[in-house]
């Protein structure tokens, strides 16, 4: 980052959604890279990111909160910043607005100043996307055809089209929603999208997971209903939403990856759930991603292995994946510099104070 003009005129770079689509936010190829590079920096140890806080109050849906997400990446391009975003399970029905929303705060990594402020949902939820993708490159059968969905909401969006964008294989998705009308609207969308393929509504979660050799679940469910008999000999599955896979599927697949061991252990998720029970643990744990993205463990091994990848979703992600697209629109000229302060004169005056009595 440009240290003499932050010094000489201290500005944020604001971006929007639309901003960060002229400069590539929509292109799969941006977050597949900048994620593979954070999780590999992650995996040598070249990262900072504290446990999340959840922010929750009253007695709402599980997906009713705000999570404060900070990180530091390093390697060549460090940056610092932190994704504050917040989600009401209601938005959509009762206020006309999508469940999620997000900003990220960019820092220069020296100076510790704010350059940058970012919407974050795009971001999210395509670097979210990109993390499934690259479990698909390592851990799924090469060639898999049948990709099933669990869930048809804006998150099964950003799945399916960077898996259609990232594998031509792929000739069929499989779709199930509790609402059809989801289910129906994301099979138009793809249809409408994206290179030729058959896309089928299931009449059960269960009958959609059966088909896939690839299945990624996409839901708000906070109870667990997948079952390790649903799944393919040799499937694998991205558990994205977290809390639908039944304690039985990671005790008996063949491999359980994670992003990161101690965000997953956490908070009474199924993992922590086991743990607690004494039936899992790191030890059992097959590895990490980004020590599979950097040879330290294989990936699949076998087109037989059952491969469960469970990603709670890394604040490096995202500040990782917001730089890449930061440092595009200043290379382009694109978004608004809103200065931080409205005065070039000294914040604190040499004038004495004037006391005001209450």
């Amino acid at each position: 980052m440009d240290q003499r003009r932050l010094v000489e005129n201290p500005t944020l770079l604001y971006l929007s959604r639309a901003d960060l689509v002229r400069v590539g936010g929509n292109s799969p190829l941006v977050y597949m890279e900048a994620v593979r590079q954070a999780l590999s920096l992650h995996a040598v140890g070249n990262t900072v990111q504290p446990l999340k806080p959840y922010l929750r109050w009253g007695d709402g849906h599980i997906a009713d909160r705000l999570i404060a997400m900070p990180a530091y990446v390093g390697g060549t391009g460090a940056v610092a910043g932190l994704k504050w975003i917040g989600s009401n399970y209601a938005n959509r029905s009762a206020r006309g607005l999508e469940r999620a929303s997000a900003l990220i705060i960019l820092n220069d990594p020296i100076s510790k100043y704010p350059v940058a402020l970012l919407e974050g949902s795009l971001i999210s939820g395509m670097r979210t996307a990109a993390v499934t993708a690259l479990g698909v490159q390592h851990l799924a059968r090469s060639g898999c055809e049948h990709v099933a969905c669990i869930g048809c909401g804006p998150i099964a969006r950003f799945q399916l089209l960077t898996l259609l964008d990232r594998f031509s294989s792929i000739q069929t998705v499989h779709l199930f929603d509790l609402q059809e009308d989801a289910s129906r609207g994301l099979a138009d969308e793809l249809q409408g999208q994206i290179r030729r393929i058959d896309v089928r509504i299931a009449a059960s979660a269960e009958k959609a997971v059966r088909a896939g050799e690839v299945v990624v679940t996409c839901t708000v469910t906070d109870r667990p209903y997948l079952r390790y008999e649903w799944l393919q000999r040799g499937a694998f599955l991205s558990n994205v939403s977290i809390m639908d896979v039944e304690k039985d599927v990671f005790l008996m697949a063949d491999k359980v990856v994670v992003d990161d061991w101690d965000q997953c252990n956490r908070d009474k998720k199924i993992i922590n759930q086991l743990v607690l029970e004494g039936r899992f643990s790191r030890e059992r744990l097959h590895a990490e991603l980004g020590d599979i993205l950097i040879g330290r463990k294989p990936g699949r091994e076998s087109d037989d292995e059952t491969i469960v990848l469970n990603p709670m979703g890394l604040a490096i992600e995202d500040i990782a994946s917001a730089a890449a697209l930061y440092q595009c629109a200043v290379d382009q000229g694109i978004g608004v510099r809103l200065p931080l302060y409205e005065t070039t004169e000294s914040l604190w005056s040499d004038a004495p104070a004037t006391v005001v009595e209450l």
